[in-house]
């Protein structure tokens, strides 16, 4: 017991007295500026030694959020442009033809009733086929149409897609 003690301090004042060197070879350095972007290519080559990188922590500090940009990533493809549309020219002899605003598709909710206990919001009974909601006032329901208000005899909907609400009056099943 007493030799693996001694065994354990030697061991012990051995690492105590050359902590913090390594024998590992020391981190690969560029002479790139701060500023400069580094490809994919560049930042294989990175040492996976414990040493604070301040060239890349100045090149992620340095860059400014925008909106579409992975924050996750330190390149990105750039996001592509739209060309801007050119109006077609008119012709002066032709009867224009006026664009017709597409229909709205109709919610395929049925409100089936509601439920109310008191000192909680009323909740209504929605059903898509075979689906059933229960949702109240202010629920998003199949992640598109939200109930705006609910009567005694019909709920009003509103399909958050296409802007677009429908008063959906009460069925009996």
């Amino acid at each position: 017991m007493i030799a693996l003690l001694a065994t354990a301090a030697l061991v012990g004042i051995y690492d105590f007295a050359y902590f913090g060197t390594s024998s590992a070879a020391p981190p690969t350095t560029t002479t790139t500026s701060p500023t400069q972007k580094k490809s994919a290519s560049q930042m294989s080559g990175i040492s996976l030694d414990a040493e604070i990188r301040f060239d890349l922590l100045a090149i992620s500090q340095n860059r400014k959020y925008e909106p579409g940009r992975n924050i996750f990533k330190m390149e990105e493809r750039p996001i592509p442009t739209p060309e801007p549309v050119m109006p077609k020219p008119q012709n002066t002899g032709t009867v224009k033809q006026e664009a017709t605003p597409t229909p709205t598709p109709p919610i395929p909710l049925k409100f089936y009733g509601f439920a109310s206990k008191p000192n909680e919001p009323k909740r209504i009974f929605l059903s898509d086929s075979d689906q059933p909601y229960v949702a109240k006032q202010g629920d998003i329901v199949e992640r598109k149409y939200m109930v705006i208000e609910i009567n005694k005899t019909s709920v009003v909907i509103e399909d958050m897609l296409h802007s677009n609400r429908q008063t959906i009056p009460l069925t009996a099943k």
